[in-house]
C-alpha cells in the first residue's frame, strides 16, 4: 500500500499552504511525518507541481515525484504516481492534514474487509455544532451499510421538523483500489463536482462504490488561516 500525498504550491484559498510555517516547519513536514508513523504504509511519496516543493522533499531525504502542474486534482496527482509506483491500493493523503493518526488509517482500510465490492473508502467524524454551517466543512450522508450517498458543503441532511439527526464531517482521506483509481483518471469533471468543488462526487455521479468509516477523533485541514493558527496550537499542545 502506498501513501500519496498530493502538494499543490499554487493552492487557491491559502496560497502556497504546503510550505507556510508551523513551528518552524513547513505544513508539508508535519503532513510527511504524520504519514511516515502509519505502519501500514510500505511508502509515502510526496507528489509536487514545483520546483520549491521538490527542492525541500530533497532537503528532508523524501520519497517525491514531479507531476504536471495542471492536473486539477490530488487525485489525478495520485494516478500519475500508480504509473510507474505499482501497488494494490494506494491512499490519498491530503498535504494540509498534519494530524493524521495510524487510527485513521485503520479505519480507511476496515471497508475493504466487506469484500471486492468496495472500490474506494473515506472516512467520517462527528460534526461540531459549530462546522454543521460551515461551508468549509464537507458534510457526508451514507446508507446504512456505509455506502456514501452524497457529500456537500451545505447542511445535510435538512432537518425539516427538528429532529436533531446526526451530523458527520468527511475527512479528506481516500483509498483506492488499482482498478478504480485508473477507471477515476479516465472520467470527466461532472456537474455536481464542479458546483460544490468536490471531486469524490465524481464517483459518485459514475457510479464508482465509495465507502465511509467511522473515526472517533477529527483532524483539521488547512484552508484558511484561521485554520493555520488553530492546528499550530494543537501541535504545539502536542510537543508540550
Amino acid at each position: 500500500m502506498v501513501a500519496v500525498i498530493p502538494a499543490r504550491l499554487a493552492s487557491t484559498r491559502l496560497p502556497r499552504k504546503v510550505v507556510r510555517p508551523l513551528l518552524g516547519r513547513p505544513l508539508l513536514h508535519w503532513v510527511v511525518e504524520a504519514a511516515q508513523c502509519c505502519p501500514q504504509f510500505q511508502q509515502v511519496i510526496v507528489a509536487v507541481d514545483s520546483d520549491e516543493v521538490a527542492e525541500l522533499c530533497e532537503q528532508q531525504g523524501w520519497h517525491y515525484q514531479r507531476t504536471d502542474p495542471e492536473l486539477p486534482s490530488g487525485t489525478d496527482r495520485m494516478y500519475a504516481v500508480a504509473q510507474s509506483v505499482p501497488a494494490d491500493l494506494y491512499v490519498n493523503v491530503q498535504g494540509d492534514e498534519p494530524l493524521l493518526e495510524p487510527a485513521h488509517i485503520d479505519a480507511l482500510l476496515r471497508p475493504f474487509l466487506l469484500g471486492s465490492h468496495v472500490e474506494v473508502s473515506t472516512v467520517k467524524t462527528p460534526c461540531s455544532a459549530a462546522n454543521i454551517t460551515n461551508p468549509n466543512a464537507v458534510k457526508v450522508v451514507t446508507a446504512s451499510d456505509g455506502r456514501a450517498l452524497y457529500f456537500s458543503r451545505a447542511t445535510i441532511p435538512y432537518d425539516r421538523d427538528g429532529t436533531h439527526p446526526p451530523y458527520w464531517k468527511h475527512l479528506g482521506l481516500y483509498a483506492y483500489r488499482r482498478a478504480a483509481l485508473l477507471r477515476f483518471a479516465g472520467l470527466h469533471p461532472t456537474a455536481l463536482e464542479q458546483t460544490e468543488r468536490l471531486e469524490q462526487l465524481r464517483l459518485l455521479e459514475n457510479g464508482l462504490s465509495l465507502y465511509v468509516e467511522a473515526v472517533d477523533f477529527d483532524t483539521v485541514g488547512v484552508d484558511t488561516e484561521e485554520d493555520l493558527l488553530r492546528v499550530e496550537a494543537l501541535l504545539a499542545g502536542r510537543e508540550r
